[in-house]
């Protein structure tokens, strides 16, 4: 780790993203390591005065449970520069601000982290200076190509990170733990012995004031096309000879290309639907498309379902459904593997008829094997036990271990271009299926468990 302070300038530090994730994420990662050296810049074009961002930092770190002493040093030396990253002359006036090694995280959308970059190319910049961009990456295959050329005029790909929070909660990163040091699932992770896979992550959560970004992107592009198919990537990638980042990303990038949509159609593959007036943990729900600033013309899913299949040797002919959506009425945020019936059950014993499975949560965490065993009484009845173990606590928030990669100049926990392009390929037949009205729309009431019959595989 270097002893001189690293900037991390953050384009678009007046929004919300900075206040609610970024800055208490910093704030977790300096609880652990709190002789990290950082110089947070703020810029944005709105007005705000140093003492209202040394304000903003406090209240995130706070939130985070820094240490008095880490917050008093980030704020003394942090500092806010009203900037229109457009403006080639302001944008190239901050940067020449910077002394030493220079992050610049992108709080921005897409489009705009584009025309930014744009001109990053005809400034100087410090050598080794890292981007760091949020998702979405692009908003099609063809605007993520786009934005990955740019990028990569400004800097080599091996210093652009692609931010997926996602990839730095802990039970995710369990996964590896949980696949690759234990013989026990080593044999059993194929489609030998894997009848299929469920990721889901249905939240209570309605749309809480984010229509400006949800009622153009709905439950699809906002968890499964980024989120979820991470998640699918590391659960089904092959065995690393080292956790090293470049050999990981390869492995996911690999499992992504192999990828297809069962039956390679979306109107068998897909189903969507959006919840109506409800009530949620003694909450009222109203209709989605009452919410304030939904547009109902965009016919925007708040719940999505998709049926991929990664076509290998390992997985050929193994379903994975990946599941997300809003206001529902159980939180389901864990990974399902069910495992094939066992070859040859002896005559006599009576089976319980439940598939073995194991069951990774996702939040708060844990992990659950759910066998057969013999039944109290009659020991020739059978029946589902469950094991379970609780994950320990994480050591800090997401967004602290993504951070830490980055100052750490460790890609293992960023996207790299190519995944982040079969990702769109990967929904792009979806999202045209459903704007052509080919995947009915369905409706469920908020608070329940959505529509019925979903969850089924359909036949090819």
């Amino acid at each position: 780790m270097a002893d001189a302070p690293t900037t991390l300038i953050i384009i678009g530090a007046s929004g919300d993203l900075t206040r609610r994730l970024l800055l208490p994420g910093l704030g977790s990662l300096l609880a652990v390591e709190p002789e990290r050296e950082v110089v947070v810049v703020g810029a944005d074009r709105d007005e705000m005065s140093q003492e209202d961002w040394g304000s903003t930092i406090r209240a995130a770190f706070a939130e985070a449970q820094t240490p008095k002493e880490s917050v008093d040093r980030v704020v003394g030396r942090a500092r806010y520069d009203r900037t229109d990253a457009l403006d080639e002359g302001q944008l190239r006036e901050l940067v020449a601000s910077v002394e030493g090694d220079l992050v610049i995280y992108f709080a921005l959308p897409p489009q705009v982290t584009v025309q930014v970059c744009a001109l990053l190319e005809k400034i100087p910049l410090p050598d080794g200076t890292m981007l760091a961009m949020e998702k979405p990456f692009g908003h099609d295959l063809r605007t993520a190509v786009e934005l990955n050329r740019q990028a990569t005029r400004v800097v080599p790909e091996n210093q652009i990170f692609r931010i997926d929070h996602f990839l730095g909660v802990n039970t995710v990163l369990n996964l590896l733990g949980l696949r690759f040091a234990n013989r026990i699932f080593q044999p059993l992770w194929s489609a030998d012995h894997i009848e299929r896979v469920d990721i889901f992550y249905d939240e209570s959560l309605a749309l809480e004031g984010r229509a400006g970004y949800y009622d153009r992107a709905g439950a699809l592009i906002d968890m499964t096309q980024s989120h979820l198919l991470q998640v699918l990537s590391m659960f089904a990638m092959e065995s690393p000879a080292s956790m090293d980042a470049d050999e990981l990303q390869s492995l996911k990038s690999q499992v992504l290309r192999a990828t297809s949509l069962w039956g390679e159609d979306p109107t068998t593959a897909t189903r969507r639907a959006r919840y109506t007036a409800g009530h949620v943990g003694g909450k009222d729900v109203p209709d989605y498309v009452a919410e304030e600033g939904v547009e109902p013309a965009n016919k925007t899913e708040t719940l999505s379902e998709v049926v991929l299949e990664v076509r290998n040797q390992r997985w050929k002919g193994v379903p994975f459904v990946l599941r997300s959506g809003k206001a529902l009425g159980d939180q389901r945020k864990e990974i399902v593997v069910t495992f094939k019936a066992p070859s040859h059950i002896p005559d006599g014993l009576r089976d319980s008829g439940q598939p073995d499975r194991l069951v990774l949560e996702l939040k708060p965490g844990a992990v659950t094997l759910d066998i057969s065993i013999n039944a109290e009484g009659d020991p020739l009845d059978l029946e589902q036990k469950e094991l379970t173990a609780t994950l320990g606590q994480p050591r800090m928030r997401p967004y602290g271990e993504v951070l830490a990669g980055i100052l750490d100049r460790n890609p293992m926990l960023s996207i790299r271009g190519d995944t982040a392009e079969q990702m769109w390929r990967l929904v792009e037949p979806v999202l045209a299926a459903w704007k052509a009205d080919e995947v009915p729309l369905e409706e469920y009431v908020a608070g329940s468990s959505g529509p019925e019959g979903w969850g089924t595989v359909p036949q090819r």
